[in-house]
């Protein structure tokens, strides 16, 4: 052997001493397999053989064999059944086939387990199954520092025998996007206590999840070779080991959907190119500032299951633009947009409204459209998760309508024969958390205004909205505005225009 070799293996050797010293005896688990893969299709992280032999000496302590390999061929239906969950150490790049891929995504929907380590997320960009498992991608990371740990789940098997705060040196990965709202976070970052967290404070470092009968674990720890000989850190990835291996039952439940209505745009848990903004006039002083074309935020742990409209506070000097409401990420599915027009200053604040549709996700995307810089500040934006339909024929009283047939209105009817100041009011609506409403129209005439006020034709006017020409009294067409709420329990349309027919009602939407 010659001396580096010796050395080498000495290395080794001391960093497996250290990992068996701090690992808690669990010889009482049913004895299992562990597979480490170390492949590396990018960088090469000069800790992975630390990694592997603490791993194996957790092993030898603790009643599970260790199989290592960077030998992508492991990735088999038949090879994978003997082993109770797999560790993805520091790998990185594209390291599996679609083959491979395909074996692994059905070993862990039928039970398997999956324990990621450091630049596991830096691993398999292009396969969406992957990104699921590991629960973020791999963003940017500042130089190596300290840095203070806050465990937020101290049950877990994992993370119980930690502090409330670990202060450790790592490299701190910035991920791509929150995982939050998708995997129970067990440890998170302090961005105020080093330089270059990009995740506006919150900043999960480690968490778990279940896929179908699977189990995963991430830890963005593990980069430095000390690490692997750092009590608390190998006695993290020993629990990580048996809970992924279903030696060990914990709690890692994404958590349930926030009912919240209210979210404050600057108060977003990652963005592409937005900042915060100070405005004396926003909701707490501060606004999503500095908005550009395609620039977006997004908020995590939103309930958007029963959601039925929105309403966004926007300030705006510039362009104006367009707010797109997506589901999941900024190219996500498209929930619903509103046009943002510029209110004269950046400190005069206006609502806008639109109605959007239900997701299962629980993740919302606000992406900005338009031309220029600076288009526009979101200050704040309100859910609405309630919804009443009132067909516009199915009026409680009015004043000059008449019903008239429409073959593509719903139900085939609609309030028409709409002169200038005609009016119609509709009761038993709720009108005191009112957000805004939807109105479908047609309209070979002039067109004109639909004025809603609460009560009766002279009552409060809530909201007023402008009806174009569609071009035939068979051709519909939608817009929304936002509302003002009012006690009152009968909402009243009343017309404004020309001379003549102006418009027919097939329906409106309150929303809120």
């Amino acid at each position: 052997m010659t001396i580096r070799s010796w050395l080498a293996a000495a290395t080794v050797g001391l960093v497996a001493a250290g990992a068996l010293s701090a690992a808690p005896a669990s010889a009482a688990d049913a004895p299992y397999k562990v597979l480490v893969f170390s492949k590396t299709a990018g960088f090469r992280h000069s800790s992975i053989p630390n990694g592997i032999a603490a791993i194996q000496t957790l092993g030898a302590a603790n009643n599970f064999t260790v199989t290592a390999t960077e030998d992508a061929g492991a990735f088999t239906a038949a090879n994978l059944a003997q082993y109770q969950t797999v560790v993805f150490m520091s790998t990185t790049g594209d390291v599996l086939d679609d083959t491979q891929q395909a074996a692994f995504e059905a070993y862990i929907r039928g039970g398997g387990g999956y324990v990621g380590v450091h630049a596991a997320a830096d691993t398999e960009y292009s396969w969406p199954f992957y990104g699921t498992l590991v629960g973020a991608w791999f963003a940017s990371h500042p130089a190596i520092q300290q840095a203070t740990v806050n465990v937020e789940d101290r049950t877990h098997p994992a993370t119980a025998h930690l502090g409330a705060t670990w202060v450790r040196t790592d490299e701190w990965y910035n991920y791509q996007t929150n995982p939050r709202s998708s995997a129970h976070v067990l440890a998170s970052l302090n961005e105020s206590s080093y330089s270059g967290g990009t995740m506006n404070g919150d900043h999960p470092i480690t968490w778990c999840k279940t896929i179908d009968s699977g189990r995963s674990f991430y830890t963005g720890f593990g980069h430095t070779e000390e690490s692997y000989t750092d009590p608390n850190f190998t006695n993290l990835l020993l629990g990580a080991i048996r809970y992924t291996a279903k030696r060990v039952n914990a709690d890692c439940a994404p958590p349930a959907p926030s009912n919240n209505s209210v979210y404050q745009g600057e108060a977003y848990a990652s963005t592409g190119g937005v900042q915060v903004a100070g405005h004396t006039a926003a909701v707490g002083g501060q606004t999503a500032g500095y908005i550009d074309p395609n620039d977006w935020i997004g908020f995590n742990n939103v309930n958007l299951s029963a959601v039925k409209g929105v309403t966004t506070r926007i300030a705006s000097a510039g362009a104006g633009g367009t707010i797109e409401f997506r589901a999941g990420s900024a190219t996500g599915t498209l929930l619903g947009s509103v046009a943002v027009p510029n209110t004269g200053s950046w400190e005069t604040f206006r609502d806008v409204f639109t109605p959007l549709a239900s997701s299962t996700s629980t993740s919302l995307y606000l992406v900005f459209r338009g031309t220029g810089g600076s288009l526009f500040d979101v200050d704040q934006f309100t859910l609405a998760r309630n919804a009443t339909t009132k067909q516009g024929e199915a009026w409680s009283s009015m004043s000059g309508l008449q019903v008239a047939a429409h073959g593509p209105a719903v139900g085939g009817q609609t309030a028409g024969f709409i002169d200038n100041n005609d009016w119609a009011a509709y009761s038993g609506v709720t009108l005191s958390s009112v957000a805004g409403v939807r109105v479908r129209w047609s309209s070979a005439g002039p067109g004109g205004t639909v004025e809603f006020r609460a009560g009766s034709s002279t009552g409060a006017l809530l909201g007023t909205l402008a009806v174009a020409n569609t071009g035939s009294w068979d051709t519909f067409r939608e817009a929304s505005i936002p509302l003002a709420t009012n006690a009152a329990t009968t909402v009243c349309l009343v017309f404004h225009g020309g001379s003549g027919s102006l418009f027919d009602i097939d329906e409106f939407t309150l929303i809120g």
